[in-house]
């Protein structure tokens, strides 16, 4: 009987391990290139929040009054020197509110101060030179409910802003001793409901705190 040489089989299963060494590469490939996606992700984050920041500063400006221990429904104040009846002058012994409204400062939906509003703001800031020398100051913008509530905000922080930039410039107030705020449409002065209404509540308000004495509450 012929011997049978049988010969063992070749292991064939190096493939299976070069295939296995393929996937792994793959997903390290793909694990690498996601981190990386993440990364970037939040680099464009924390570009885009640094330029909506330097957009609407006006909004996160620390003001020097508290502003929710102020009424813009004040008593009415009367200031000889303010002798233009679009000007409105409120107040107590805290505060002075003075009132401007949107027709007189800005055309529709722009933050652009209009040339004619000079006569206006120099006659405040000359009231302001008078009766409030070193007092802090701050800007309130303030828009009717019409549009977003987001687009409101930043609307009224660009007005205010645009005030307090003009006062800096031109009223010879310590940048340091102005301030800017935005309420957008969040506290109206009268009902969004009518147009009188509405009007009414597109202004910016400037108010002027007296700095207290060291060591006073």
């Amino acid at each position: 009987m012929a011997e049978l040489n049988v010969q063992p089989k070749k292991n064939n299963s190096w493939w299976i391990w070069v295939l296995l060494l393929l996937i792994l590469l793959g997903l390290l490939f793909f694990f690498l290139k996601g981190c990386n996606n993440k990364t970037g992700t939040g680099t464009n984050q924390d570009s885009t929040a640094s330029n909506s920041t330097d957009a609407t500063k006006a909004v996160a400006t620390t003001t020097p009054a508290d502003s929710s221990q102020i009424d813009f429904n004040s008593p009415k104040a009367n200031y000889q020197e303010i002798t233009d009846t679009s000007i409105s002058v409120r107040g107590n012994n805290n505060y002075s509110i003075y009132g401007l409204g949107e027709d007189i400062l800005f055309d529709k939906d722009k933050a652009t101060l209009k040339g004619s509003a000079q006569t206006q703001l120099k006659m405040i800031s000359a009231s302001l030179a008078k009766r409030f020398k070193g007092a802090n100051i701050t800007v309130y913008g303030h828009t009717d409910s019409t549009g977003t509530a987001s687009h409101n905000k930043q609307l009224g922080a660009e007005r205010a802003e645009a005030v307090r930039n003009w006062f800096v410039k031109n009223g010879a107030i310590a940048d340091q001793s102005i301030a800017v705020k935005s309420f957008g449409a969040s506290n109206p002065v009268a009902s969004n409901a009518t147009p009188e209404g509405r009007q009414q509540n597109r202004s910016v308000a400037i108010v002027a705190a007296p700095a207290k004495p060291a060591g006073t509450k």
